[in-house]
């Protein structure tokens, strides 16, 4: 039996985290889990129950100290359910709560029970400021005002902010302007092997 892995997808908003996460999942046949899509609807209506603003997740205490966690939670027991059946997983989300967790990987494992052997794959999306920004105008999300609002400010915190998970595997894609292709994510799988 293969041993199935978790794609952990990271970056800084408007890197592309989402088109690269997709072309992951269906290269390497994996189930594609989108914290945005999973947990948006019940996050929205936590926020508006609490009376605050159903779109601010920055600077939202309530969400930054209850929300947020639940949703990786909600994420990461779907992901166990994929595991458990021998399906890799794609999982789309920022994590950069997490970052500065080195074992952050095995906590996952242990506390949401994934089956034995996981093998864990950082995919680290990069880009640079004037492109993430530009995507970010160009998406829309009423989420993004406040990023959008002090984009200075957001982008110093995003680079500053590095990953210190320790994992076996580790890809790294430039997804600027030409954005990563689907040739280049089946080079990078074909390397895992």
């Amino acid at each position: 039996m293969t041993i199935p892995r978790a794609f952990f997808v990271i970056g800084p908003a408007g890197s592309g985290k989402t088109s690269v996460a997709r072309l992951l999942a269906e290269q390497s046949g994996a189930a594609y889990i989108d914290k945005d899509t999973a947990c948006n609807r019940f996050t929205e209506a936590l926020l508006e129950l609490a009376g605050t603003d159903r779109a601010e997740r920055d600077l939202n205490p309530y969400y930054q100290s209850l929300v947020m966690d639940l949703e990786y939670l909600t994420i990461l027991d779907l992901a166990r359910d994929n595991l458990a059946t021998g399906r890799p997983v794609v999982l789309d989300a920022p994590f950069g709560r997490y970052f500065s967790r080195p074992d952050y990987l095995d906590e996952v494992a242990e506390r949401h029970h994934w089956p034995r052997h996981v093998e864990p794959v950082v995919v680290q999306v990069q880009v640079d400021s004037d492109t993430a920004r530009e995507r970010i105008r160009a998406r829309g999300y009423a989420r993004d005002r406040s990023k959008l609002a002090d984009w200075d400010s957001f982008w110093e915190k995003a680079q500053n902010n590095v990953c210190r998970w320790s994992s076996g595997h580790r890809l790294v894609f430039d997804n600027r302007a030409d954005a990563v292709t689907a040739v280049a994510i089946a080079r990078a799988l074909d390397g895992l092997t």
